[in-house]
């Protein structure tokens, strides 16, 4: 990848990391385990595989670059934890479509706080793929809205501002490699869990769901997106997870016949042409 630009090594890499992440939503439906038990075992199994991948391949620098991230890996630990487990307790608390919505605000967000901190102005473009998104995401889900609990529907914002924080802290600490505190990050859920899981115990399918999804549709992803925002804004980056809003449902239609509805795809195309229309410019452009 040494031969591509930044815009190019980025966009790859948070393209190839959603599309790691979009079965994700079909394995959880598949699963028979508890949701702090999934919790639980989406901490602690991309924690283990990807300590011990940091180990062979970094040895005892991975304790050198985990306290060289200072204050960068300090807040990433934090907002990183959090947001993986606002998630969970803003769904069981509010409607599902509310809390994707909220989520969908993650690129406004990002934009917002790059602006602020970083002074990366978004430009014309990204403020134009970002407005469309987030709107296609809501007329996806607007019947499914409703005035729920809004303790969890402000889990749900905390969560979409928790995903734009670790995309502006890992943007700008660009000479700093995040990826040991994502590691810490990783455990802190799992421990976190722990005092919420009713059982430990895998049987059947799940024997084969849980560790591939743990794998796949979590270790993998995090690890990409944890560098990818070294190379491109952290807006452009949570742009490409909105593609999960509609590639996920299309592999639950075609594993388990579970049709999306006219507005998923209506609106989902309209994000994935938004998306693929300003990757273009901004490629074209580098």
């Amino acid at each position: 990848m040494n031969n591509l630009s930044d815009q190019q090594k980025g966009s790859f890499l948070a393209f190839v990391a959603v599309m790691f992440i979009t079965p994700d939503s079909l394995f959880i439906r598949l699963s028979n385990v508890d949701t702090w038990g999934l919790v639980f075992y989406r901490g602690f199994i991309p924690f283990c595989l990807v300590l011990i991948g940091m180990l062979i391949v970094y040895k005892l620098n991975f304790f050198k670059m985990l306290f060289n991230s200072g204050y960068h890996g300090l807040i990433f630990i934090t907002t990183f934890s959090i947001t993986n487990i606002t998630f969970v307790v803003s769904i069981q608390n509010t409607n599902v479509a509310n809390t994707l919505v909220m989520i969908a605000l993650a690129p406004m967000l990002s934009a917002i706080l790059g602006g602020i901190f970083l002074k990366e102005i978004p430009d014309r473009k990204t403020w134009i793929a970002i407005g469309v998104t987030f709107l296609a995401a809501v007329y996806i889900f607007f019947d499914s809205l409703q005035l729920g609990n809004i303790y969890g529907d402000i889990l749900g914002f905390i969560t979409a501002l928790g995903l734009a924080i670790n995309a502006v802290t890992i943007r700008s600490a660009k000479k700093k490699n995040l990826l040991p505190a994502a590691v810490v990050g990783k455990l802190f859920v799992a421990i976190f869990a722990m005092f919420f899981i009713e059982t430990y115990t895998l049987i059947e399918r799940d024997l084969i769901i849980v560790p591939l999804m743990s794998i796949m549709c979590v270790a993998i992803p995090f690890v990409l997106v944890t560098i990818a925002p070294r190379f491109i804004p952290a807006e452009e980056v949570n742009l490409f997870f909105l593609l999960e809003t509609i590639i996920g449902p299309f592999w639950v239609w075609m594993v388990i016949k579970e049709q999306p509805s006219l507005e998923t795809i209506q609106g989902g195309s309209i994000i994935i042409l938004t998306i693929a229309i300003h990757s273009y410019l901004k490629l074209k452009k580098s």
